[in-house]
């Protein structure tokens, strides 16, 4: 493990609770996937230490609901502080832990720094407001009150981004949190654990369990004490966690699969969508939720476009994540890359073309790495796996079309229902296919990431609730109406 590493994590990477490690006797192997070899080697709990985790939340939480808005805007801006002066460290450990190339880590940690700053910045926001009532002298006052206990599930595709995504508008608002992460990137959420005690966030705010889903991630989401479970991850786990928050009768905010289609029409500026295309599957060796899953050409520029996605797919260079010149690193874990695998075998039984593909590294160092090589497909049957089930990984299938009343429909058939792309100059067009796009989000002339100020929420079974925004705050706070009748 790298020095700068070393500043962040404990020797011993055990569970974060009540601003103090806690060792635990079971561990497991935290990988490098680029080489396969081991990092660290963290904790894996129990319900037992859900309890722990829950408790000092539940015993924190008050008093840190009793600190004013704006004092907890405080925290949240030395947290942030704390977060950019160690920039570098937490990059390259994100890129250790997780694959993906350095330069995206730099952007990652500053994406989390933007999302708690900007939540810090609701420490002076109205919490509350007069309603008319139809009685003199009285008044009717809603206002907004925390939820208690959150309870934050993770995944490791943007282990630091997510942990600040969940953990700024829950503080912000008074509650307190217990962020169970992925056994795959556990190491992400210890260091901004150690981060925020730096950063003088009183004991028991912020906690941390490692461990499985099945066991700590579920024993959370049962607790009689966690009053909001949130959780971005795989549409199978967020049914089982809705379903047993729907026992408890509390909220949940699911952000769960996305099959994102890109829609290029005959009138779009070829060379940026094409551009765009690959940038939008590619990043993050294709594992990010909005990435780009199916991209649907319009007939009269297809053979152009196709040019442009090839030129534009030779400048990917899959490598050393920490490499300056590595646009595109491995998959997270070996089950992921067989995924990958077995997902591109079937689309070329099912009569997909293979019409560019890369290249993985051939280093002796990167042999027990999860490399996949980048494709494009072609020519497959409207009915291909691959063009229904979420592939999170870098193969892109190229699907031509001819009317916008077809490409509509294709777009919207599928259990998704996240983000979507349209690239057109027609303003009409633009407006008239985004109006019907069953998709949370679309991106036009554009690609993402999401901004802090929107909502990033999906429909279907991409989820309920979401993150970001006032809406995404809204999530952690319940409201409150008092009646006043001030008459003498």
């Amino acid at each position: 493990m790298s020095p700068d590493f070393k500043k962040l994590l404990p020797e011993h990477a055990g569970h974060f609770i009540n601003n103090a490690w806690l060792a635990c006797q079971t561990t497991d192997d935290v990988l490098n996937p680029a080489t396969g070899e081991t990092i660290a080697q963290v904790a894996m709990g129990s319900k037992a230490d859900a309890d722990k985790a829950i408790s000092a939340a539940k015993n924190a939480q008050k008093q840190w609901a009793a600190v004013p808005q704006p004092q907890r805007a405080d925290y949240l801006h030395a947290f942030a502080q704390q977060i950019e002066k160690h920039k570098k460290a937490l990059a390259a450990l994100l890129t250790t832990e997780q694959g993906k190339p350095l330069s995206e880590s730099i952007g990652e940690v500053e994406m989390a720094v933007t999302m708690i700053r900007y939540y810090a910045g609701f420490g002076w926001k109205r919490t509350g407001h007069v309603i008319a009532s139809n009685h003199p002298q009285q008044q009717a006052i809603t206002k907004e009150a925390p939820l208690g206990v959150v309870a934050a599930i993770i995944p490791w595709n943007f282990p630091l981004a997510i942990f600040a995504r969940k953990t700024a508008p829950a503080l912000i608002a008074g509650n307190t949190i217990v962020v169970k992460p992925s056994e795959n990137t556990p190491l992400c959420s210890l260091a901004l654990a150690t981060l925020s005690k730096a950063a003088g966030i009183p004991d028991g705010v912020i906690n941390v369990l490692c461990g499985e889903g099945s066991k700590v991630g579920d024993a959370l989401v049962r607790h009689p004490d966690v009053q909001l479970v949130t959780m971005t991850g795989s549409t199978r786990a967020g049914k089982i966690i809705a379903k047993n928050a729907a026992e408890k009768v509390i909220p949940v905010s699911l952000e769960l699969g996305g099959k994102a289609p890109f829609i290029v029409l005959a009138d779009a500026d070829i060379e940026k969508a094409a551009q765009d295309a690959i940038d939008a599957r590619m990043a993050n060796c294709g594992q990010v939720c909005i990435c780009n899953e199916r991209t649907y050409v319009q007939r009269d520029v297809y053979d152009k476009f196709m040019q442009a996605l090839k030129k534009a797919a030779d400048k990917v260079v899959v490598g050393d994540p920490m490499a300056s010149k590595t646009t595109m690193g491995p998959k997270i874990s070996a089950a992921e890359k067989s995924h990958v695998d077995e997902l591109l075998a079937k689309s070329q039984k099912e009569g997909g073309t293979i019409f560019w593909q890369g290249k993985v590294p051939s280093d002796e160092k990167f042999k027990g790495g999860n490399w996949v090589a980048p494709t494009i497909i072609t020519d497959l049957p409207a009915n291909a796996t691959i063009l229904k089930e979420e592939a999170f990984g870098p193969i892109l299938p190229v699907v031509v079309f001819d009317t916008i009343d077809e490409v509509i429909a294709l777009a919207n058939d599928c259990e998704y229902g996240l983000s979507s792309y349209l690239y057109t100059r027609d303003l009409h067009a633009a407006m008239q296919i985004s109006d019907a796009l069953e998709y949370g989000e679309v991106y036009i002339n554009r690609y993402g990431p999401e901004e802090v100020n929107g909502f990033h929420a999906g429909w279907k079974l991409s989820g309920i609730g979401g993150d970001d925004g006032e809406h995404g705050y809204q999530l952690y706070v319940k409201q409150k109406t008092v009646y006043l009748n001030y008459k003498s």
